[in-house]
């Protein structure tokens, strides 16, 4: 753990900004990730922010060299932390690329920690612009059996949670669960999730490691069935992380529990008072979230509303020292502030630095959290 002086600021990576994936190519056929999706933005109506140009170029983040610089950059600004979205498909991973092939090859990779959170979300037509508007066709389902669990466990403990530069609490590597209600459906329900976490749990002591940090990604207060049958029992988000052990909360975005379709401090009203609520509800560590914002009108032909308004780094970074407090009024557990993200482009919420704002948020981290 760093000094308390310190704090660990950890921004999601969207790994999908390479064309060495084979699979992309269905989404993006340009051969350059999902940056197609950035490249090719349109304006929506006459006040729209996009298109948005990034200042490094459409550059590829499965390459070492693109990480060195980029690791530096994060570095330099008090990002110490990436949270790797991870994708397991169709019995095989998905753009890890730009982890096994940028990250971990970049010589200065201990510069930036990293851990792993599991978005195990079914896959639809989002990232195809093409077929977007075609929301309810599933292309591959996230949810896996328990024997499909094991063989990803294993290929985590193998080739990430032994990595030097793998973040860890307590000495234990951290592992982010973002859609609990679909690993409990692939599972068979909550007594069978908790027994997977056990055999997890112990599966990496017996491989050498202190244990396992399981990490919640929360969205609203939520009913999960309980059962894995249609119609069982269900339970609200406290009472399942309460049953099946998790070690500690965060969030991916304020889009999953907020309007944010409205100016940011006003959204940041509605965040504290969600922080409040969940330190009230809940009895394991939550570490304090920042969005930089919210529109994904990149990713389709047509309007989709709801856009955060109003989020310039200045306003952003008062919400970061928020998180700070936060923090600080927690003196007993990790220092961790979760940001969403380092490159969400089509989601318009990135600390990279870009034609609008250049490197306004990068330094509005670095304003926040390097003294």
């Amino acid at each position: 753990m760093m000094n308390r002086n310190s704090y660990d600021v950890a921004a999601y990576v969207w790994p999908a900004y390479t064309g060495d994936e084979p699979r992309t190519r269905m989404f993006w056929p340009e051969g350059i990730g999902e940056w197609q999706s950035v490249k090719n933005a349109a304006r929506k109506f006459p006040e729209h922010d996009w298109p948005r140009k990034p200042l490094w170029g459409y550059v590829n983040e499965a390459d070492p060299y693109v990480m060195e610089m980029q690791i530096n950059a994060a570095a330099d600004h008090g990002i110490n932390v990436f949270i790797y979205d991870w994708y397991w498909y169709d019995k095989r991973p998905f753009l890890e690329q730009c982890l096994n092939n940028g990250y971990l090859k970049a010589r200065n990779n201990d510069r930036v920690q990293f851990y792993l959170m599991w978005a195990n979300h079914d896959v639809n037509h989002t990232w195809d612009i093409r077929l977007s508007h075609m929301q309810d066709t599933v292309i591959w389902e996230a949810s896996v059996d328990r024997p499909e669990f094991e063989r990803i466990a294993h290929r985590l403990i193998a080739e990430y949670f032994k990595h030097p530069s793998y973040y860890t609490i307590d000495g234990k590597p951290v592992f982010m669960i973002y859609d609990l209600a679909n690993l409990m459906k692939g599972l068979g329900g909550a007594d069978a999730t908790k027994d997977a976490f056990d055999w997890f749990r112990n599966r990496a002591v017996e491989e050498g490691l202190p244990g396992l940090h399981l990490q919640l990604t929360l969205w609203k207060e939520m009913s999960f069935n309980l059962s894995g049958i249609d119609g069982g029992k269900e339970a609200t988000t406290s009472e399942v992380v309460t049953l099946l052990g998790f070690d500690s909360l965060s969030h991916y975005q304020f889009v999953h529990f907020a309007d944010i379709d409205r100016d940011y401090e006003d959204i940041m009203k509605d965040v504290v008072k969600e922080w409040q609520r969940i330190d009230q509800t809940y009895d394991i560590p939550y570490y304090p979230h920042i969005s930089i914002g919210w529109d994904n009108n990149p990713r389709f032909q047509e309007f989709r509303p709801g856009i955060v308004r109003q989020n310039t780094p200045d306003h952003v970074q008062k919400a970061l020292q928020l998180a700070k407090q936060y923090a600080d009024e927690h003196p007993g557990q990790q220092p961790l502030i979760t940001i969403n993200s380092w490159n969400e482009w089509t989601e318009t919420s990135y600390l990279q630095p870009d034609d609008r704002y250049g490197y306004g948020y990068l330094e509005a981290v670095k304003i926040t959290f390097i003294k």
